[in-house]
């Protein structure tokens, strides 16, 4: 899996819809996808959302489900 297959066009939301979303879809239908550093993660999180730090995601593509929409932050 390569990274282009994750850079299209996206929309972006802004906290309040982000938080419509989460609760108008079901948990499992999408990926909360958090790319800070795990000392952030560690201070504040969305629960639900998996840690993947952004210097990392080339090589952890593989545990991404690309059929599901991403909440990334």
């Amino acid at each position: 899996m390569r990274i282009k297959q994750f850079l299209t066009p996206v929309q972006s939301m802004d906290a309040e819809q982000t938080k419509k979303y989460i609760a108008e879809n079901k948990e499992g239908t999408f990926t909360l996808l958090d790319v800070r550093q795990p000392r952030e993660y560690e201070k504040a999180r969305i629960p639900g959302a998996m840690l993947v730090p952004l210097p990392e995601l080339p090589d952890r593509l593989g545990e991404l489900d690309p059929e599901k929409p991403f909440i990334v932050y």
